[in-house]
């Protein structure tokens, strides 16, 4: 039997994201366990995977715990229950696992898989900043067997930069999107008109939607402002999300006079309904890895409208959706305009959009990831 090990910083993203790759990695009779900070704790961890471990590691890069305690944590586990792969995302959980196992490998094993959701250096941001992020990617790749990238400006960077050997960058374009829930046949028209109840709109009142934290890079305030400038009375904006940038959006819908037309609804369960009662959804970031919000509205054929940054250009170019400058509020106020006007147009290219799917399907992720598995176990 084989064995994998899973290593994120917190519990939600091993259930939200790698949880269908333990299930079916398992139904191949490999043993699947996960690993990270409180995961004990998470009912959905405890029943995906077959064991689980707490590490004592924090989200920021300069706790000193993350060095000093940690390491010594995922040692003891290594010692005692020997793995073929280790899996490793998320910041902190990635560089300090392969920190950890420098050094302590025997024969080759276990072998370093490290899937970056996005690089925190990237094309338009700060140079110095860029700069020491790039560095801490290359030392760290020193320690990695196998670099998985989920989008294509990172894919090209990790073979510029030689962060591992160009023969080591695997092109594996997220983790699947859990199409049993995103799609249209899912949502049904009942629930539909429940949630637009709920935020008192009538059955012809255009809804547009933002699925995001709260938070700088999102740039939240670009999605109001944008609205603002619509200026349709009759159109209103839901935003599903939280974060510390919450109360501050708040004040500034009252500033720019939309607080009426536009609903902070906070985390919600019933994103795919949401999305399926939107006339388009919106992202506004200026640094992504993969968007998951953006690949769930196009599954549900629901218009996206993103900023040309990677992951969201791979996901939009081509027709598939409309893409803006990053800040460029006009544009962001034209494309919504455009959806609003040319329905037909906006429904055709959500079709295409939802066609470009195919190739983030969980089964095509899933042979990607087998492929990968398969070779890094045999050697």
């Amino acid at each position: 039997m084989k064995s994998l090990l899973i290593v994120t910083t917190i519990p939600a993203t091993l259930s939200s994201f790698f949880a269908p790759i333990a299930r079916h990695f398992q139904a191949n009779n490999w043993r699947v366990d996960g690993m990270a900070q409180g995961v004990s704790a998470c009912a959905e961890c405890l029943q995906v995977f077959d064991r689980v471990w707490d590490v004592e590691w924090s989200r920021n890069p300069l706790e000193p715990r993350n060095l000093l305690v940690a390491p010594r944590q995922i040692r003891e586990v290594l010692i005692h229950h020997h793995y073929d792969l280790v899996q490793v995302s998320t910041p902190v959980a990635a560089f300090v696992t392969r920190y950890a196992l420098n050094g302590f490998r025997k024969g080759g094993k276990p072998k370093a898989i490290y899937t970056a959701q996005g690089f925190h250096f990237y094309r338009g941001g700060a140079p110095l900043r860029n700069a020491a992020f790039l560095t801490l990617e290359k030392l760290a790749g020193s320690w990695t067997d196998y670099l998985v990238v989920v989008n294509r400006e990172d894919e090209e960077a990790a073979k510029r930069d030689r962060i591992v050997p160009s023969e080591r960058v695997r092109y594996i374009p997220g983790t699947g999107v859990k199409v049993d829930r995103f799609s249209r046949d899912v949502v049904s028209e009942a629930e539909v008109a429940r949630v637009r109840r709920e935020l008192g709109l009538l059955p012809e009142t255009p809804l547009f939607l933002s699925v995001a934290e709260f938070i700088p890079r999102k740039r939240p305030w670009d999605i109001l402002r944008a609205f603002a400038r619509l200026n349709r009375p009759q159109v209103h904006l839901a935003f599903a999300g939280d974060g510390r940038l919450l109360n501050q959006m708040r004040r500034l819908a009252s500033d720019l006079g939309v607080q009426n037309q536009v609903h902070f609804l906070g985390l919600r369960s019933d994103i795919p309904t949401l999305m399926r009662a939107s006339v388009a959804t919106l992202l506004a970031s200026q640094q992504e890895g993969l968007p998951n919000c953006v690949m769930e509205s196009l599954y549900l054929e629901v218009p996206a409208i993103g900023t040309e940054i990677r992951g969201t250009q791979d996901l939009l170019e081509g027709g598939c959706g409309l893409l803006v400058k990053v800040g460029d509020i006009e544009a962001l106020a034209q494309a919504m305009a455009w959806v609003l006007d040319r329905p037909e147009d906006a429904r055709n290219m959500a079709k295409r959009g939802r066609d470009r799917m195919r190739e983030y399907d969980l089964p095509h992720i899933l042979k990607l990831y087998e492929a990968l598995y398969a070779e890094a176990a045999s050697e």
